[in-house]
């Protein structure tokens, strides 16, 4: 087998705001897996927020071209996969790429789309909300309003300024029957948390992901204890035995297959959780189509799809997963079914 990679500038639309900065463009690695004329593609992006450039992406890939030029059958690459997230803990986005590319050849191999590999249930037409990035009130609800018009039925709010409470109730008012998702990045403290939580009860919102900093779980706790809005837990969960510690503690988790190294770690975590009574998010980055389909493939496991990545995009290089109204489409073509433009 073969690992080969190669990158690209993915532009968004518009510089995308959050309480951890501004994103306006960012580098994507496409990694390759070849085996007797079969090709499977993955993606990573660069993040700040990840600690990952091009030179930091392309040196984990080095060490493991030799690991995956050693296997000798996709059989053999798909028993491999569950070790290189152990052995690469702190570059999971770097192995969700290979994970992804792995399924892809796997799929395209024996003729199964991905989520036929995975053995996860088929979806169709499964929805994702769209996310307005951190902005005003009047700019929200226009946004929201255009949003709703183009057919998207659920929204996820940014948050982080002092006129949080404000955005959403401008947002409400402009879109009164979406379903409302709420995301300060860990923007808000403990008190802030409880205060806008409680002054934003009125409001009808699904769920509220990490609102406090991450590895700070006491606070956390606090937090959704008293929270009137479910919470999410996102970057405090990142693999299937953060789940089990936050059973009872929060009322569901959000599952980003950067966080967890790909599609096997993304299964095992919402199995967990759905086992335990907790709720499933699906989350991704800002990148392309080649990136966020494998977390489509997943979505007959989550309740709440965020998987707009794409739709950020002011060119995607790659097409197949829809979600322009909103709804997605779930490939039925043999690995991740997506193709180039």
């Amino acid at each position: 087998m073969r690992l080969t990679w190669s990158v690209t500038t993915l532009r968004l639309r518009e510089p995308f705001h959050t309480s951890r900065g501004v994103t306006g463009e960012r580098e994507a690695v496409e990694v390759a897996v070849e085996h007797d004329g079969v090709i499977g593609h993955g993606e990573v992006v660069t993040s700040r927020y990840y600690q990952l450039d091009v030179a930091a992406i392309a040196t984990v890939l080095a060490r493991l071209s030799p690991v995956v030029a050693a296997c000798r059958s996709e059989a053999e690459l798909r028993a491999t996969l569950p070790g290189l997230r152990l052995t690469h803990p702190d570059t999971l986005a770097v192995i969700a790429a290979v994970d992804a590319a792995a399924h892809d050849l796997i799929g395209r191999a024996n003729g199964l789309a991905a989520h036929r590999v995975l053995g996860t249930p088929p979806v169709a037409g499964p929805r994702t909300a769209y996310t307005i990035g951190l902005r005003g009130p009047r700019d929200a609800a226009i946004e929201a309003a255009r949003l709703v018009g183009r057919g998207f039925g659920v929204l996820k709010l940014k948050l982080g300024r002092d006129d949080d409470v404000a955005v959403v109730a401008a947002v409400r008012s402009a879109a009164p029957d979406v379903t409302l998702l709420l995301d300060p990045n860990g923007g808000w403290d403990a008190d802030t948390a409880s205060r806008r939580l409680d002054a934003l009860a009125g409001y009808g919102i699904a769920a509220v992901e990490q609102p406090v900093r991450h590895g700070h779980l006491a606070l956390l706790t606090r937090v959704a204890a008293r929270s009137p809005i479910p919470v999410i837990a996102d970057e405090d969960a990142r693999t299937a035995d953060d789940v089990g510690r936050l059973a009872g503690l929060v009322h569901g988790v959000n599952v980003k297959l950067v966080e967890c190294g790909g599609l096997g770690g993304a299964v095992e975590m919402a199995r967990t959780a759905k086992a335990l009574g907790m709720q499933v998010m699906l989350g991704c980055l800002a990148s392309s189509t080649l990136s966020v389909a494998p977390a489509v493939h997943l979505a007959g496991l989550a309740r709440w799809l965020d998987l707009d990545g794409h739709l950020l995009l002011a060119e995607d290089p790659w097409t197949g997963i829809g979600g322009t109204d909103g709804t997605l489409t779930q490939p039925t073509s043999p690995g991740l079914g997506v193709r180039r433009r």
